[in-house]
């Protein structure tokens, strides 16, 4: 079967359906990852998307029952070049194809995705939607013209329920933003004892936890859309060790006075050159973000820049001055991605070796 992807531009690509059936509108971008694509359209960062592979096959090593970022994944779209009908791989236990449709994410195959990339590159994220050959373009790009992206991204993917996973070493209590398995497997095998709580969980309520400890997870979206939760990460700061990751990130930045704003295409993908400031070296990671930190917004805030993108400068990780605080904008846990730079959450275990909270 037949459908196309039309964008808010007046661009339209015709191609072939798999996956689920229905169409979806979203911002449409592109991740430059060559594998992965199972981690990466299970990550809860990739809520509502239209994601398109710059690689031109997708699908080749199927899914399997192990690299899951979430449960119930909350990618809007898939828009790929070829897809591969027949996956081989043995750890395979189905093909995307079939993954789409049981979780009722639609994907359209066969377009030009160098085309759309370079598109995307030129023009920034656009407005699109995968819908059937019948659908009136003329209309269509007057209501995508006119589309909000949704504000309540963090809402859909936080669990909504406390849960614990048991361990022996520091207490923390984890934020869930919209949290990647990987992220508690790494906080696992450091032997943490892990409390993960609901995104609006009150300064309060998390201190009844008693935590060593406290990690903002990633998660999707505009970080300004979780003010509430601002208020909640400004008091931690100079009460108990605290590292944020992707969006927790954002939000300790947001939260210390600093300003984000969104990115022309955002980072997608692995392989994006990062450098330590403190150590004069280049590490390569694994991102999945639209809005970044502006760097002269924290000038005026108890914030140094740690970590900067080689290729646009943008602020990739931040320490305060004197309290144990500290964020990255990249996703250490490497899924997908190189491992570079796993190692910092050992960094946040010694942190909290160092510091005793003072709630």
């Amino acid at each position: 079967m037949n459908r196309k992807l039309i964008l808010e531009n007046g661009a339209v690509f015709e191609g072939k359906a798999f996956g689920s059936e229905r169409e979806c509108t979203g911002e449409v971008i592109f991740t430059t990852s060559m594998t992965g694509y199972q981690e990466l359209l299970s990550d809860p960062s990739s809520c509502d998307y239209l994601m398109t592979m710059t690689y031109p096959l997708v699908g080749n090593y199927g899914i399997n029952r192990d690299d899951f970022e979430s449960l119930h994944p909350s990618v809007g779209g898939v828009i790929v070049k070829e897809h591969a009908t027949y996956p081989s791989n043995f750890r395979s236990i189905m093909s995307l194809d079939e993954w789409l449709k049981e979780k009722d994410i639609p994907g359209i195959a066969g377009i030009d995705t160098r085309k759309l990339t370079r598109m995307l590159q030129k023009d920034g994220t656009l407005i699109g939607r995968i819908t059937s050959m019948k659908r009136e373009e003329t209309d269509t790009i007057e209501e995508l013209r006119a589309f909000q992206p949704s504000r309540d991204r963090v809402k859909k993917v936080s669990t909504k329920n406390a849960y614990h996973v048991p361990g022996s070493g520091k207490r923390l209590v984890l934020l869930d933003f919209g949290v990647k398995h990987s992220i508690v497997k790494s906080l696992i095998e450091r032997e943490a004892d892990i409390f993960v709580l609901p995104y609006d969980t009150s300064y309060e309520e998390v201190m009844t936890y008693h935590p060593d400890g406290i990690v903002l997870s990633n998660g999707p979206g505009n970080p300004e859309d979780v003010r509430e939760s601002m208020k909640t990460v400004k008091s931690f700061i100079g009460k108990v060790p605290l590292f944020g990751i992707g969006l927790g990130f954002q939000l300790i930045c947001l939260a210390s006075g600093a300003k984000t704003m969104k990115m022309a295409t955002g980072h997608h993908g692995t392989s994006h050159p990062v450098k330590d400031l403190r150590k004069n070296h280049v590490y390569m990671t694994s991102q999945n973000h639209a809005y970044t930190v502006a760097r002269e917004s924290l000038r005026s805030t108890s914030l140094e820049v740690t970590h900067i993108h080689v290729n646009d400068g943008t602020v990739e990780g931040v320490a305060h001055k004197t309290e144990p605080v500290f964020g990255v904008q990249f996703h250490p846990e490497a899924s997908p991605g190189p491992r570079d730079m796993n190692d910092i959450f050992d960094s946040f275990i010694t942190r909290m070796d160092a510091e005793k909270p003072t709630y």
